[in-house]
């Protein structure tokens, strides 16, 4: 099964164990591969969601999710923009679906479930909750203030120099562009999600937010384009989200949003996280919660 063919939910038992989550690994760095190589469960039974961003060549991404792979009893990733680029120092040429179907398949072979997979059922403590990788994309629509489409976000952006270098390395093929792959991709997972129980939380993980509130602490604001699409934004409403896990922004912290928690798990690159007080490549836990208030 590939991109759209995962269907339903399958059930799981969390046992004793915890629901972690963590993002934007850059283990391109040495430091942050070696972050990875310390991260281990607290029990057999943990969980661990990836939110994307684990590296730019798929032999770092196998490495990764691999070394997580063999240490907790499972782990569910959601891709991030770096994983399908196309870089020039990747021995994988794939591009777009091409190259997220490459993704797919080697996650299945290490027993990653991904996008394209049944939701897993955490029956753990906190639970139960349908665990939803999500591919999503973003399409232009958090635009700067001022701008009123997508030619004037980029203008825009190029004049003041913050540019993601998607526009650069993230191919769309055989989309016609980014905006209608993440269409797409939205349409399909829409339909997905509101064909689960109507009767179980959900625990949506994807790279970026479902929703404009977390960007509004970005230092460059116009960088906000490639984080996301307004077509999801009541989805932490309709779809009885528990949690909405995200990265992408390498601003770890909790925000509540019409009651609803939103957690950003990155990790970040080596001078970003040598600012923090915490110590670096801490998972976050998503279940049980570790804190309840508002």
């Amino acid at each position: 099964m590939l991109e759209g063919e995962g269907r339903g939910t399958t059930s799981a038992a969390g046992g004793s164990g915890r629901l972690w989550a963590v993002s934007d690994l850059h283990i391109g760095y040495a430091e942050n591969r070696a972050l990875v190589e310390k991260m281990r469960p607290e029990s057999d039974d943990d969980w661990l969601l990836v939110a994307g961003d684990v590296a730019e060549t798929v032999e770092d991404v196998r490495w990764a999710l691999k070394t997580l792979a063999d240490r907790f009893h499972r782990v569910v990733w959601a891709p991030g923009n770096h994983e399908l680029w196309t870089h020039p120092k990747d021995a994988v040429t794939l591009r777009g679906v091409a190259r997220y179907q490459h993704l797919v398949e080697m996650c299945r072979d290490l027993g990653v479930t991904t996008p394209e997979d049944p939701y897993p059922v955490w029956r753990g403590a906190g639970g139960p909750a349908v665990v939803a990788p999500l591919f999503l994309l973003y399409d232009y629509s958090f635009l700067p203030a001022g701008c009123a489409t997508k030619d004037e976000g980029l203008t825009y952006a190029h004049g003041t120099g913050v540019v993601c270098n998607d526009e650069f390395l993230l191919h769309p093929d055989p989309h016609p562009s980014r905006e209608d792959w993440c269409r797409a991709r939205v349409a399909e997972t829409e339909r997905r999600l509101a064909a689960l129980p109507a009767d179980l939380p959900t625990i949506l993980v994807n790279h970026y937010p479902l929703d404009r509130h977390p960007t509004e602490v970005l230092w460059y604001p116009e960088f906000a384009m490639w984080c996301g699409t307004r077509l999801t934004a009541d989805w932490h409403r309709r779809f009885r989200v528990d949690t909405m896990v995200y990265g992408h922004l390498h601003i770890p912290r909790t925000t509540w949003h019409e009651g609803v928690r939103f957690e950003e798990v990155s990790v970040g690159y080596p001078r970003e996280w040598r600012k923090r007080p915490q110590p670096p490549g801490r998972l976050r836990r998503i279940l049980p919660r570790e804190d309840d208030a508002r």
